[in-house]
């Protein structure tokens, strides 16, 4: 099961909600703008449709929407992440570019090969079928489309600051992003992908992060 998931009580969700949004705004709103220019930068795709799985406050579709031509759609389950990604994508001035969508990952509501590309920083810790979450993705991305799914904090430097800046914080932040990124959380995330369809992908890990590219072959 997924560690310390405020998402599951509406009360919760509201209140994690709240706190996400406030942090992205602030000590975590650099890193955005760097991981949108480093999946530009690896995956070349700056046009079609694009979504952001468990997009939250919707930072990183707004950053994505800054720095290409991308038809973004923000998903996520939370109807409170919603109320507040669709506030803040209308105070973006980019109502006309990014569409927040209600739904599960394992269920969404995109025709099949509709993606050109699948981002999402963050929510995959949260994911509670990621076997499911998986053959969704992989039905929904276009043969030949990317993903650019896990999560980092862009540069070592900005790492370092946002858990100097949280430890001061002391609610267990690094204790907590430790374990999420650590080999129990890998080889449960490794094995939904091998039971799943996006048997075809790379798992890059580093001090700053993970990240999962799948690969969907065109058609011959």
């Amino acid at each position: 099961m997924p560690v310390d998931n405020p998402y599951l009580d509406d009360e919760e969700d509201k209140k994690a909600a709240m706190d996400m949004d406030a942090i992205v705004k602030t000590l975590f709103a650099p890193i955005y703008p760097v991981i949108a220019d480093q999946i530009t930068s690896m995956h070349g795709i700056t046009a079609g449709n694009c979504i952001d799985l468990g997009a939250g406050p919707g930072a990183l579709s707004i950053s994505l929407a800054r720095a290409t031509d991308l038809r973004l759609f923000a998903v996520d389950k939370s109807p409170h992440s919603i109320a507040i990604a669709t506030q803040n994508i209308k105070e973006a001035g980019l109502g006309d570019r990014i569409t927040p969508v209600k739904s599960d990952i394992a269920t969404m509501p995109f025709e099949d090969d509709f993606a050109d590309l699948m981002v999402s920083r963050g929510s995959i810790f949260f994911w509670q079928d990621l076997t499911a979450a998986f053959n969704e993705i992989y039905r929904v991305l276009k043969p030949g489309g990317k993903t650019h799914i896990g999560g980092g904090f862009g540069t070592p430097e900005l790492k370092k600051f946002i858990f100097e800046e949280m430890a001061k914080k002391n609610d267990g932040f690094e204790d907590r992003s430790k374990k999420r990124g650590g080999p129990e959380a890998m080889k449960r995330i490794k094995d939904a992908l091998e039971q799943s369809l996006a048997r075809r992908y790379q798992m890059t890990q580093s001090e700053i992060g993970f990240w999962i590219h799948i690969t969907k072959e065109k058609a011959s």
